[in-house]
């Protein structure tokens, strides 16, 4: 690793120098592994409507849905609702097999 100090730009910086540091500052229990990495995004649907269509559902079973059986594959931010639908068609099944 090259000669890196506090007022390296970090535009100057290479991304194997970066994960060195990090590494140094944080260990390597910080980084990502390949257990945690995200899922890619399938079939999005939106809101309660999207999950009352997505299963056939009222109002009242999309809510307890989003909140217990297919959590995971909801991001909530405010109001806004999206929901990984083919995820969350595997979360209900895997719920429903056991």
């Amino acid at each position: 690793m090259s000669k890196i100090s506090d007022s390296t730009p970090i535009a100057q910086v290479t991304i194997g120098e970066f994960w060195e540091l990090f590494e140094q500052r944080y260990g390597k229990q910080a980084l990502p592994s390949q257990d945690n990495e995200l899922r890619p995004a399938g079939r999005l649907v939106y809101g309660l409507r999207g999950i009352q269509e997505l299963f056939n559902c009222s109002h009242k079973t999309a809510q307890y849905y989003k909140d217990n059986i297919i959590c995971e594959a909801v991001k909530q931010n405010g109001r806004k609702i999206v929901v990984d639908a083919d995820y969350a068609l595997e979360l209900f099944n895997q719920r429903r097999t056991k």
